[in-house]
């Protein structure tokens, strides 16, 4: 069984990240969950430059993750994200036993990895992209793990972003990809944002100061002015819905939809509990009612689960 397949003819990451090619999901003996065509096509719905097997194929290498560990409690998710950023191969399989029921949690783990996939769209295929990926990467210093976040967070983004749009802008893909690239100045290595004494002013600089050096890069790139000064706009609104530009929701709503599928564990790890409820209470009001529907595949850890009932009931 096998979903369709859109071959990307160019890599989408940098040479040194993985791409995910290839998920083979077998069900778990007992579980009494079955692979089935629907679930196929669903997840190729969500994912179509991946090629998706079911059960009986063999997985060959790569990483390997039973579902009913990814929904432990206890269940490691930094130790997977660095085996998924570190795992070097061009062409990843991701094999998972779907041996929990009474729901696939396919979908969840694929909303962990999709910064691996290798999607594009028409109007981000070709070397002038390429050259923008690679400058991105070069701004970024992986060896700093808030740096790794933060890049890991916006190509993240991006894939969310194409998910909800498939055939979103330039400017937005753009504006998606370097939205939070101002943090390379003040925190790649402490975060300061719980210090502000006023959040939401902290928040709308962060964006305006984004803005100016998203446009600096993407010039150095060689990307026209028209598109440069448009990226800019949809950052510098990127912390707040417009209410009017249909882009800057979207791109609120694919930042929002990273946060919780992401980052919020290694949030509530930083900050505490205190401040990772008013995050998620800050990130849900960017949330647009028509992308809130991906929230019931995200899986969050049982202490951010319990947070976010707390402020979304």
């Amino acid at each position: 069984m096998i979903a369709r397949r859109v071959k990307v003819p160019v890599r989408l990451l940098h040479h040194e990240q993985p791409v995910l090619e290839q998920i083979v999901i077998t069900s778990g003996e007992t579980s009494g969950l079955s692979v089935t065509p629907l679930l196929i096509r669903e997840l190729a719905a969500q994912f179509p430059s991946v090629h998706i097997t079911a059960m009986g194929e063999r997985a060959g290498e790569g990483l390997r993750l039973r579902a009913s560990e990814w929904r432990h409690r206890d269940f490691d998710v930094y130790r997977f994200d660095y085996e998924l950023d570190r795992a070097g191969d061009e062409e990843l399989t991701l094999h998972i036993v779907d041996d929990d029921p009474p729901r696939s949690a396919a979908l969840e783990i694929l909303n962990r990895c999709q910064r691996a996939i290798p999607r594009r769209n028409r109007h981000t295929q070709g070397a002038r992209f390429d050259r923008v990926l690679a400058a991105f990467r070069r701004l970024h210093d992986l060896d700093k793990p808030l740096v790794r976040a933060d890049y890991n967070h916006a190509l993240d983004t991006f894939q969310w972003l194409l998910r909800l749009a498939p055939d979103a802008s330039l400017a937005l893909q753009l504006a998606a990809l370097f939205h939070d690239i101002e943090r390379l100045d003040s925190e790649a290595d402490a975060r300061i944002e719980h210090r502000a004494a006023d959040y939401i002013a902290f928040k709308q600089q962060h964006a305006v100061r984004g803005a100016a050096k998203a446009r600096a890069a993407l010039e150095q790139c060689g990307i026209d002015a028209a598109t440069c000064d448009r990226v800019a706009e949809l950052i510098g609104e990127h912390e707040r819905r417009s209410g009017g530009d249909p882009e800057v929701e979207l791109l609120n709503d694919a930042d929002a939809l990273s946060f919780f599928s992401l980052n919020s564990t290694g949030f509530a790890d930083y900050y505490g509990p205190e401040h990772t409820r008013r995050k998620l209470v800050y990130t849900l009001a960017r949330l647009g009612s028509a992308a809130r529907h991906h929230l019931s595949s995200i899986h969050l850890r049982g202490d951010v689960e319990e947070l976010f009932a707390s402020c979304s009931g």
